[in-house]
């Protein structure tokens, strides 16, 4: 099965949901992305853990990312704002020459729901230009800002081939003072075998500066947790193979 068609079978079923959702805010909910549509919450091969990260690219936080994954010699998917990508060129070029997965955050952060169709579909269209000509190849996943998705977010999204991913655990990395231990603690608080983590190489949404450094300082943390539960750590890419 190719990427393309695995892509659209993946984003048949939040599409086809779209109408019975009471609000699109809903997605932001765990339980219900997790039980009701697990594969939009990230939910895929059992003997696997998505890592994933937000924001991106960083001056700063995203070369120490590197640097960590490096040392760990794990491949993860960030979720690039193209407005960083063209501030930072060379940045994202990095992450891709690191043999890491280049995804879709949208151009600028903003919640889509406050959002214009039309606005919608030229922010998305957009990002996949930009990202997808420093990638080299067009990307495949999407995730909106603040996790919120719309009918325009899922229509605008599958016009361009992106299929939206969410998380099943995430690190709370963007807070004020966050330490290394409470971001590790809780990812693992809801850590679950073929589940996707939500983590942030970029303090640019951030409550302060510097948040990325709790994120580097967990991510020797992580991994362990993710060993202890029989599960490799990589790519989405990895983790919804059409054989899984």
């Amino acid at each position: 099965m190719s990427h393309r068609t695995a892509a659209i079978g993946l984003a048949a079923a939040p599409l086809a949901a779209t109408a019975a959702w009471a609000s699109p805010a809903m997605t932001r909910s765990r339980l219900l992305r997790t039980v009701g549509f697990p594969r939009l919450a990230g939910r895929g091969d059992r003997g696997h853990v998505a890592l994933t990260f937000d924001d991106g690219p960083h001056p700063k936080g995203t070369p120490a990312v590197l640097e960590a994954l490096a040392r760990l010699d794990v491949t993860a998917t960030f979720f690039f704002l193209s407005a960083q990508v063209r501030r930072f060129p060379e940045v994202a070029a990095a992450v891709r020459d690191a043999g890491h997965e280049l995804a879709v955050h949208g151009d600028l952060h903003r919640n889509h729901l406050f959002r214009s169709p039309a606005a919608v579909r030229r922010d998305i269209r957009s990002a996949v230009e930009i990202i997808g000509a420093v990638g080299g190849e067009p990307p495949r996943w999407f995730r909106p800002p603040y996790g919120v998705l719309t009918t325009s977010s899922l229509s605008g999204a599958h016009d361009v081939g992106l299929t939206p991913v969410l998380w099943t655990a995430w690190g709370r990395d963007w807070t004020s003072g966050i330490s290394a231990r409470r971001v590790a603690d809780t990812v693992a608080r809801q850590l679950r075998p073929g589940g996707t983590i939500l983590l942030h190489d970029s303090d640019v949404t951030a409550e302060a500066s510097g948040t990325w450094r709790g994120t580097v300082g967990a991510l020797d943390l992580i991994a362990s947790e993710v060993e202890a539960l029989g599960c490799r750590l990589g790519t989405l890419g990895r983790h919804f193979r059409p054989d899984t």
